[in-house]
This record gives C-alpha cells, sequence and structure tokens, in this order.
C-alpha cells in the first residue's frame, strides 16, 4: 500500500491523521520508551548553547514581562489541545498563564483550547488538530505521552504546518534529529520525581518498607515517574516492591486498585501515586479502610487540590511545580519567535520545583502558591 502525505496544512485531512491509529490499533504494545528521548542533562551536554541559552530564557520567564506592544501585527492564532479533563488544574493554569503573559507582552492573539481525558482520547484528539488544522493556525499546543501521540505530531512537524509546542514533555527525542518541534515545554519527570525519591527513601522515612507503585496510562509519563521511583527502590534491597498496578489518570479506578492491593498486601505502608488524580484516589481508600497514618501516599504536581489535602493531613506530602511558569514560558518562546529572534528561545524550557510536606506551615504555603499560581489564581 502506498500512502501519499501531503504536508500543506490546507491539505492535511482528518483521514490522513487518524490513519496511523487505524495501522497500529489498541493491540500494538506502547513503544514510548525512555531510550529515544535525551535526557535534559544529556541534551545540554551535547549542545552547551542550548544550555546557555536556557538559562537566559529562565531569567526571562522569571522577571516580569516586557510590553512590546509595536512588535506585533496581527492576531496570532493559537490553538492548544490537553488532556485536561483531570482532577489536576495543570492544564487550565497553563492556558490562564499562556494568555495572561501575552496581553502583559502585547502580542495580539485568538486561543482556540480543548480539554479531553487523558490517555484514551486520542482519536477525538487528532479530530481536533485536523480541525484546527483547516483554520490555519500559527502554533499548536499539544502534548506527547502515548507511542500514537508520536505518530501524529511526527506529521505536524514534517510540514508547513503551525509551528508545534510540546507541552509536559522535557527530553527531546533522539530519533527526531534536527526535525524537532518549535519548543518543548513542562517540568522534568525525572527530577520531579527525583525529589520524592530522595524524601521518601531518606532518613525521615526510614520506618517505610514496603511499598506499591500506582502508574497511569502505559506512556511516557508514567514510565519517566513510576520507572524511575521503581528503579530506585530496586538499589534498596532493604525496602519490597509488593505491588504495581496501572490505574489511568483515574481517582475512582486508583481507589479501586488501593483497596484491592491493601487487602492482598495488608504490609504495604507506602503507595507511590504518579498523579494528582491517583494521589486522590489512594488517599480515599487509605481514609474509608481507616488507616490514614498507617499508609501513606504522595501527590504529584502540588496543585491546589493537593495543596489542600496536605493541610488536612491525608496527604504526605508532594513535588510542587511552579505552574505558571510553563505558560509564561510559552508566552515568552511565541512573542521572541514572531520578533524573528529564535536564537533566544531554547529548544526546551524546564520550570523549577520544591518538595512541600506536612511540617511546612501556612505561610509558606502561602508563599509558593503566590509565585506559583501568580496568574491563574
Amino acid at each position: 500500500m502506498t500512502i501519499k502525505i501531503i504536508c500543506d496544512p490546507k491539505h492535511l485531512f482528518l483521514p490522513l491523521l487518524l490513519l496511523p491509529l487505524v495501522l497500529f490499533g489498541e493491540a500494538v504494545a506502547d513503544e514510548t520508551t525512555s531510550g529515544d528521548y535525551w535526557t535534559l542533562r544529556e541534551f545540554h551536554e551535547l549542545h552547551p548553547r542550548e544550555a546557555i541559552v536556557a538559562k537566559r530564557f529562565a531569567k526571562r520567564v522569571a522577571e516580569p514581562a516586557e510590553e512590546q506592544p509595536s512588535a506585533f501585527s496581527r492576531p496570532l492564532r493559537i490553538v492548544v489541545i490537553y488532556p485536561g479533563v483531570q482532577a489536576s488544574d495543570y492544564w487550565r493554569r497553563s492556558v490562564v498563564s499562556l494568555q495572561s503573559r501575552l496581553q502583559e507582552i502585547g502580542v495580539p492573539h485568538e486561543i482556540d483550547s480543548h480539554f479531553t481525558r487523558p490517555g484514551n482520547e486520542i482519536r477525538q484528539q487528532a479530530r481536533l488538530i485536523a480541525e484546527a488544522l483547516t483554520r490555519d493556525p500559527d502554533y499548536l499546543v499539544f502534548t506527547l505521552d502515548a507511542f500514537r501521540h508520536r505518530v501524529i505530531v511526527e506529521q505536524l512537524i514534517s510540514g508547513r504546518g503551525p509551528k508545534v509546542i510540546l507541552q509536559n514533555i522535557t527530553t527531546p527525542l533522539r530519533s527526531w534529529r534536527k526535525a524537532q518541534p518549535f519548543f518543548y515545554v513542562g517540568f522534568d519527570h525525572s527530577e520531579g520525581t527525583r525529589l520524592l525519591i530522595d524524601h521518601i527513601l531518606g532518613e525521615e522515612n526510614a520506618d517505610l518498607q514496603d511499598f506499591a507503585i500506582l502508574y497511569g496510562p502505559p506512556g511516557y509519563v508514567s514510565s519517566a515517574r513510576g520507572d524511575s521511583f521503581r528503579m530506585a527502590l530496586a538499589k534498596r534491597p532493604e525496602k519490597n516492591l509488593a505491588a504495581s498496578y496501572y490505574v489511568g489518570f483515574n481517582r475512582e479506578k486508583a481507589r479501586s486498585a488501593t483497596l484491592s492491593l491493601l487487602a492482598s498486601n495488608p504490609e504495604v505502608d507506602f503507595i507511590y501515586s504518579c498523579s494528582t488524580d491517583i494521589a486522590l484516589g489512594v488517599i480515599d481508600a487509605i481514609d474509608s479502610l481507616g488507616l490514614r497514618g498507617k499508609v501513606r501516599t504522595n501527590g504529584w504536581g502540588g496543585g491546589g487540590q493537593e495543596l489542600e489535602e496536605i493541610a488536612k493531613g491525608r496527604l504526605a506530602f508532594t513535588v510542587m511545580r511552579m505552574n505558571d511558569d510553563n505558560g509564561v514560558a510559552m508566552a515568552e518562546a511565541i512573542a521572541l519567535d514572531q520578533q524573528d529572534r529564535p536564537g533566544d528561545v531554547p529548544l526546551v524550557y524546564s520550570g523549577e520545583f520544591t518538595l512541600v510536606t506536612q511540617d511546612h506551615d501556612t505561610e509558606r504555603i502561602e508563599a509558593l502558591k503566590r509565585h506559583a499560581f501568580r496568574y491563574s489564581q
């Protein structure tokens, strides 16, 4: 069978975007493995100038916006397609901070945003992209988690369509070589997991011996967050991994899985959660069994709901993203691109984390929230 790919976005019709979904189908095992990704450290070692540009760009993100209203001639069309139908507020805040920073800089724009459920609505995402391309957007903001996302993105970056921003991924693909998207943006999953590992396996939690892991759907995020923890645990022979489950980014599935694993493995005293929705399901189950304080779990991301659960004593700790920096970074990258300053835009922007525990007082947490949610409060 011969497949002709027409790269002009005006002719990149829905059947073409959906074709890989038919060819690969549900039966194909997920092929999004860490081996095809550079870590951010590896990428910067290979491309030292990128590290310099990224450091300078990070300073720009942290500083107040520089208004330049005369630099932009027409409204930019930006399409955002996010797996935002979940408890985590990361995705909603991302759009708000992107829009707010563009307004501060003085970039006229139109944002068309769509939220889908994570992991299992890839066909819908493909349809939304196909429909968006008929309106000839300047930028398309998407994510890269499942293997089929990768197929879609490869078609987009191989053509003359919109510039692609990949959200929630900070590890460039090796196999794309020089045919990379315009921008990778997010918070490095491995770095966030490292902070959690240091705390969970540190002296302050030496009493924790028996563990379980609840992954999201199979894919990049689950691998980067969950497998990193599993490998760290394997280096500690005195620790035991009793069970692991894929539950999707789904609160109810996480709750059910927790009830099942604690019935089968009552010795488990810590459940590693790979997302906000998973963490919420775990603490729902722990409370229903009357095991608060005896079985603990972590959050992942430090959004508003996680911080509330820490304050209530239901969630032990979390790794908190300085959330709005991702939207600010996208806005700054777009503004610099429109000013014909590509040399000032790194390929990758990775924001900062901080560990938040029940030992943090209200004043400290409120200060973190004022910075992390400075546009999306």
